[in-house]
């Protein structure tokens, strides 16, 4: 009984199409478009099918015999391609399906009259077609729209032709009817067994309720496949592409309490004195500036192949990690930072809304190590989040920049890892011994720079051959 509840509940649910968003009715349009040019594709084939078929079957009429049959497939063809351009322009009206479903099913029967009248056959020949089984065809492609009403239109428009055609054998053309109850006779002749072709109708009609009750489901399922597309799309925003490609694809359900253990290096960004600055601006104002420096900084990151953790106001941080390879991870970190502070040269000029934090600039952070990365929160609010001692180290670097006055501070073995996979860039490192606020030991650390060496003085590269990175040894105990 909960099963055939169930059942009954799925197509009895109706689809209230303007009670859903309007980004959905859009999408929802946009596919029910495409399937619209599908069908009339699928019509233009039918009528060259028929053509084809016609013009390469031997002809058994006389020369001189009106032949009707290439008007009629003249004529669907002129009307497929018709549909198939208007439907590609724009959104086809209901009422021109209507109409669609009436030309097509009217030309197909005219298709069928007429094959009797160009071979001089009996009228019977006509139920003897196998043309009928394209009435199928027709009923199918209006699945396409998943609309339950034009499928409905379409088997009850082809029940009442073939109704129309048994009508046209059986009374108007009464002469050569050959009415018979034998069903062996039906077959081996050109006789008509009205059980027969009443079998016909009734196949029509089971096949328009299977297929209307199919596009019913489908539609619903559709519409909550879209809905859920669309809010998936728009709560991917708040991930990381990467991450929200690992999720959508992903075999097990996101939950929290899962992670894993990886290598990597965390880089924070954060714009010096921002607080104080954001004090003086309107809210626009504010959301413009962090929009513009989001905009400017995470391409960077994502085309040195990290990973965009959370935004936290004005602070960034991102995760580099590559198959556990630690030493790659700080190439890229390190690279990814070069190009940050090299781009934050260029904001003044390129970027009007960031002119304010420009001339306070931003301090970055680098360190790497073991991290847990994974869900985190309680089963209706999770967020994917990166754990570790290298997290905690890297935002106290970007904070101890304050203190040195510096834009960037890496770890000292961050910085001699990324050397040692091949980091040549324009970072000049000062190696130091500091103490950290909030660590008890002394920490090494290295001081970068931008040298000005390999590039010109509008910050442009001037190509390859730039000098590696000068790294000067001095050990020194800061506060």
């Amino acid at each position: 009984m909960a099963a055939l509840e169930l059942v009954t509940r799925q197509f009895r649910r109706g689809t209230r199409l303007d009670q859903l968003p309007e980004r959905v009715r859009v999408a929802l349009d946009e596919r029910e478009r495409a399937n619209e040019i599908m069908a009339r594709l699928i019509q233009l084939t039918i009528v060259l099918m028929f053509s084809a078929i016609y013009f390469i079957s031997p002809k058994t009429s006389p020369d001189e015999a009106f032949s009707p049959v290439p008007y009629v497939l003249g004529a669907y063809l002129v009307v497929s391609v018709i549909g198939l351009i208007w439907s590609i322009r724009q959104k086809l009206p209901h009422w021109s399906v209507y109409g669609s479903i009436l030309f097509d099913f009217g030309l197909l029967y005219s298709l069928m009259v007429s094959f009797h009248i160009q071979y001089m056959q009996p009228a019977s020949f006509i139920l003897k077609a196998p043309t009928l089984l394209y009435v199928f065809i027709f009923i199918a492609i209006r699945a396409l729209r998943f609309e339950a009403r034009f499928v409905i239109a379409a088997g009850f428009v082809a029940a009442a032709g073939w109704a129309a055609m048994i009508v046209y054998v059986t009374r108007i053309d009464s002469g050569d009817n050959m009415l018979t109850r034998s069903y062996v006779e039906y077959l081996t002749s050109n006789s008509i067994l009205i059980g027969a072709e009443i079998d016909k109708i009734l196949s029509i009609l089971f096949v328009t309720g299977v297929l209307t009750l199919v596009v019913n489901a489908s539609k619903n399922l559709l519409v909550s496949a879209v809905t859920e597309e669309q809010a998936a799309s728009d709560l991917s925003r708040f991930f990381d592409t990467s991450i929200a490609s690992g999720i959508r694809q992903s075999a097990d359900r996101l939950e929290a309490g899962k992670g894993e253990n990886r290598e990597a290096a965390i880089l924070f960004v954060d714009i010096r004195g921002f607080t104080r600055i954001a004090a003086g601006m309107n809210a626009s104002d504010v959301m413009l500036t962090l929009s513009r420096y989001h905009g400017r900084v995470v391409p960077i990151v994502q085309q040195c192949g990290g990973v965009i953790d959370k935004f936290m106001g004005d602070g960034i941080m991102a995760t580099f990690s590559f198959d556990g390879d630690r030493a790659a991870a700080s190439k890229r970190a390190m690279e990814a930072a070069e190009m940050i502070l090299r781009d934050a040269e260029r904001w003044p000029k390129e970027e009007p809304a960031l002119k304010a934090i420009s001339e306070n600039g931003i301090g970055i952070g680098v360190a790497s190590g073991p991290v847990a990365f994974g869900a985190v929160g309680q089963e209706n609010r999770l967020e994917i989040t990166v754990i570790g001692s290298a997290v905690n180290h890297s935002a106290k670097l970007e904070k101890h920049n304050k203190v040195l006055g510096s834009r960037m501070i890496a770890s000292a073995h961050t910085y001699r890892e990324a050397l040692e996979k091949g980091y040549i860039g324009d970072l000049v490192a000062e190696v130091r011994t500091d103490m950290l606020e909030g660590v008890a030991e002394p920490q090494e650390i290295a001081v970068l720079t931008l040298s000005t060496a390999g590039h010109t003085s509008d910050g442009g590269e001037t190509g390859a051959g730039a000098p590696p990175p000068v790294s000067t040894e001095r050990t020194r105990t800061g506060t």
